[in-house]
């Protein structure tokens, strides 16, 4: 009479008879006939590791890592500690004197399905879950006038909304050389002078910085009145560098700089980073899907080769 080893176990294990392990119809593969595939083992194998990979790649890409970034790591420690378990597995199946094929698989794909969720799902959060939440968490300022409004009062501005009139002051634009070339233009009111230019207009790369120049964001659209925060903090030391150089430069003061994004359309722009988030997250998971089952499909042909040579 043949025992199985467990739910999880017995997808991957063969069954003994009188007590002595051999393999049998109930292989992974048959030995010395026709192979046949071990089903169970190989669902196992397709939907486990890609189950791990949605779940770090979704802890460490949306609101669980902006609320809890301990708890999202958590989550790809657990990732580890199931390819260890699979590893452990397998080392136990080998010393039984069974065939260990797909423990040892099970190992290699979550530990490569954790590895790769952590750092793409970290990316995605980064460069675009980050900025959106960012956005969302702080407030709307409507009706500004730089030429009334002081920075100060509003440091924890967002999105701001200038009153008609307002503008770019191309003619006081500066640059920040540092690898990259950090651009900003103070933001001002008709032509007055401004006692203090706290509103900066920002870009990267796309000013010459050796003219009073500035082509970043919708700097060209009659229409754009608006400025989106500035939220990357390894980004903020350069601009303000930048805001020191035009302070010397232009002999003007700017007390409590704030940086924006200048365009018509701040909640289309925040909108398309969560947009962004979310498609890159449904590319992440069907394309590990679609190379986690070419593994699997892989891995059944080399061991029935294997099997089939012994």
């Amino acid at each position: 009479m043949s025992k199985a080893f467990g739910t999880f176990s017995g997808a991957y294990s063969r069954h003994q008879n009188s007590g002595m392990p051999h393999m049998d119809g109930h292989s992974s593969f048959t030995h010395g006939q026709r192979k046949r595939l071990n089903i169970v083992a190989v669902l196992a194998n397709v939907l486990t590791p890609w189950l791990v990979f949605c779940g770090v790649f979704t802890a460490m890409s949306f609101y669980t890592h902006y609320t809890s970034p301990v708890l999202a790591w958590l989550v790809v420690l657990a990732g580890v500690a199931l390819s260890g378990l699979a590893g452990f597995m397998a080392h136990r199946t080998k010393l039984n004197d069974r065939d260990p094929t797909w423990y040892t698989f099970a190992c290699l794909a979550a530990g490569i399905a954790t590895i790769f969720a952590a750092i793409l799902g970290d990316m995605n959060y980064w460069y675009n879950m980050q900025p959106y939440y960012d956005i969302e968490n702080i407030n709307t300022y409507p009706s500004v006038n730089p030429a009334r409004e002081k920075g100060q009062q509003l440091m924890d501005a967002g999105r701001v909304y200038f009153e008609d009139g307002t503008g770019l002051d191309t003619s006081k634009s500066m640059a920040f050389r540092n690898l990259d070339r950090y651009c900003v233009v103070p933001i001002v009111f008709g032509q007055e002078p401004l006692a203090s230019y706290d509103f900066w207009a920002v870009g990267v790369n796309c000013c010459s910085g050796t003219t009073a120049d500035f082509r970043c964001g919708e700097y060209d659209n009659p229409k754009a009145r608006s400025g989106l925060r500035l939220m990357r903090e390894d980004q903020r030391p350069f601009f303000r560098l930048a805001v020191q150089q035009a302070e010397a430069a232009y002999n003007i003061k700017a007390t409590h700089p704030l940086f924006f994004y200048w365009m018509q359309d701040p909640v289309a722009e925040v909108m398309s980073y969560r947009g962004d988030g979310f498609k890159y997250a449904l590319i992440a998971i069907a394309t590990h899907f679609a190379f986690n089952l070419l593994c699997v499909a892989g891995a059944a042909f080399a061991f029935s080769k294997i099997s089939h040579e012994f």
